[in-house]
C-alpha cells in the first residue's frame, strides 16, 4: 500500500507587499541563456499547500509475470539507456579530472543496469548515459530516446499521469540557499529580493507560494542559477535539499537557510506500457535496501551535507489478484 507522508512546511507569514527594494542586480551582465525573469506576483490565490503525496503508488515487483518484453529488449540491444543530468555536483556531474559520470544517480543507474545483465555483462558497456535537460524528461521517455529517466525528478500526480515511476529512491526536502552577503537570515528576508528555480521543475508553484514578494528567475540548469546568485542577478536558489548541498559545495559563500517548504520523493522515470521494467527497477531498489548499498551510496554521496536520511518507504499500489 502506498505509504510516507511530508514534513509540516515552516510556515511564511503573509505580510502586506513592502516597498521594492532594488537588489543589488549587475544590469550589465545578461542573463543565462534561456533564463526568464517574472516580477513578483504576491499571495497566489490558490496557495501551494504541502500535503500527502497523492499517487497510487508503483508496481510491486513480487506482482511480475513471466512476460518482460522490454527488459528483454534492453538485454538484446546490449545497453540501458538513461537520461541523466551531467553538471549536479553529488548527484550525477561529470568530473574534471576523468571525465567520467560520477555521483548518487549515476550509482544508481549503474546498479540497474548490473541487476538486468547479470554477471555475465562484465567487461562490456551496458550503460549509456544520455544528458537531457528537466524540461525535456518526459518527452525523452514518451519518445523512446531513453530507457528510463534518472534525474532528480520528483513524483507528482501530473507527472504520474504522462509516465510511470518507481517506488521512491530519494527523499528530498524543498529549502532555500542564499549567498552570504545578502543578508538574509530566514525565508521571510527574501521580500523583494529575486529567487532563482529551473525551468521545466515544480518549484515555480512553491516559490510563489512561499516568496510571493520576491522576483522570480527561471534559469536551464542549477548551474546557471548559482552563477546568477554569483553575479547578484539572483539572491536566492529554492531547490531540494539534495541539490542544495551539490550547490554549497561549490560555493563557500553560501548558505541553506534552516526550514523546510515542502518534501518530496525521487523516482526513475520508466514510459507508459512498460510495466515490467518498472518491476525491475523497483527489484533493484528494494535489493539497495535490504543489502546496504543504499546506505553507502547516501553515506558517499550525501552524508554530512544535508540532514540524515533513511531510504524512502516502500510505496507500492494494490493491485487486483
Amino acid at each position: 500500500m502506498l505509504a510516507g507522508c511530508s514534513d509540516a512546511p515552516t510556515p511564511v507569514q503573509a505580510t502586506i507587499e513592502p516597498e521594492r527594494e532594488t537588489s543589488p542586480t549587475r544590469e550589465l551582465l545578461p542573463l543565462p541563456p534561456g533564463a526568464k525573469l517574472e516580477d513578483a506576483e504576491g499571495i497566489p490565490n490558490d496557495p501551494y499547500v504541502p500535503a500527502r503525496l497523492d499517487w497510487e503508488g508503483s508496481l510491486n515487483p513480487r506482482g511480475r509475470t513471466d512476460e518482460t518484453p522490454n527488459v528483454d529488449r534492453i538485454k538484446r540491444r546490449g545497453r540501458l539507456v538513461v537520461g541523466i543530468d551531467q553538471s549536479l555536483y553529488l548527484l550525477s556531474y561529470r568530473d574534471t579530472a576523468s571525465g567520467e559520470l560520477q555521483g548518487l544517480e549515476v550509482d544508481l543507474a549503474r546498479a540497474i543496469a548490473d541487476d538486468i545483465f547479470g554477471e555475465n555483462h562484465s567487461g562490456t558497456n551496458t550503460l549509456d548515459l544520455r544528458f537531457v535537460d528537466s524540461a525535456a524528461r518526459t518527452d525523452a521517455l514518451k519518445n523512446g530516446e531513453v530507457d528510463v529517466v534518472i534525474r532528480t525528478m520528483s513524483i507528482t500526480p501530473e507527472r504520474a499521469r504522462k509516465i510511470d515511476f518507481s517506488t521512491p529512491y530519494l527523499t528530498s526536502r524543498v529549502r532555500v540557499l542564499v549567498p552570504r552577503d545578502r543578508g538574509v537570515e530566514d525565508i521571510n528576508g527574501l521580500d523583494g529580493k529575486t529567487v532563482c528555480i529551473v525551468d521545466g521543475t515544480n518549484l515555480s508553484q512553491i516559490a510563489r507560494t512561499f516568496t510571493p514578494h520576491s522576483a522570480l528567475l527561471s534559469t536551464r540548469s542549477w548551474s546557471d542559477c548559482l552563477m546568477a546568485t554569483q553575479q547578484f542577478q539572483a539572491d536566492a536558489i529554492v531547490a531540494d535539499d539534495s541539490i542544495l548541498a551539490g550547490l554549497s559545495a561549490q560555493d563557500p559563500y553560501a548558505t541553506i537557510l534552516p526550514g523546510t517548504l515542502a518534501t518530496q520523493y525521487y523516482g526513475v522515470g520508466v514510459a507508459k506500457g512498460q510495466d515490467d521494467l518498472v518491476r525491475q527497477v523497483n527489484t533493484t531498489l528494494e535489493r539497495m535496501r535490504n543489502d546496504g548499498t543504499w546506505s553507502e551510496l547516501y553515506s558517499t554521496w550525501l552524508g554530512g551535507s544535508i540532514a540524515e536520511s533513511a531510504p524512502p518507504p516502500l510505496m507500492y499500489r494494490k493491485e487486483g489478484q
